[in-house]
């Protein structure tokens, strides 16, 4: 989980939007969203690979401009 400190006369919306910066960096949405029901390891290994396939994917493109 995400640790943030309030800083002194920090207001409360930029004490959230730091909040959720963090929680977005940490993947910690993405997690409880992905442990929320039991995946096969069959279908980790898939989504795994197809993960792999699409940052190549995405570094091919960033390298071709």
């Amino acid at each position: 989980m995400a640790g943030i400190s309030v800083r002194e006369g920090e207001s409360y919306e930029s004490f959230m939007r730091r909040f959720r910066r963090a929680c977005e960096k940490a993947a910690v949405l993405r997690d409880y969203k992905r442990h929320q029901f039991y995946e096969k390891p069959s279908e980790k290994r898939k989504r795994k690979i197809i993960e792999a396939r699409r940052r190549a994917w995405r570094r091919r493109q960033k390298e071709r401009y």
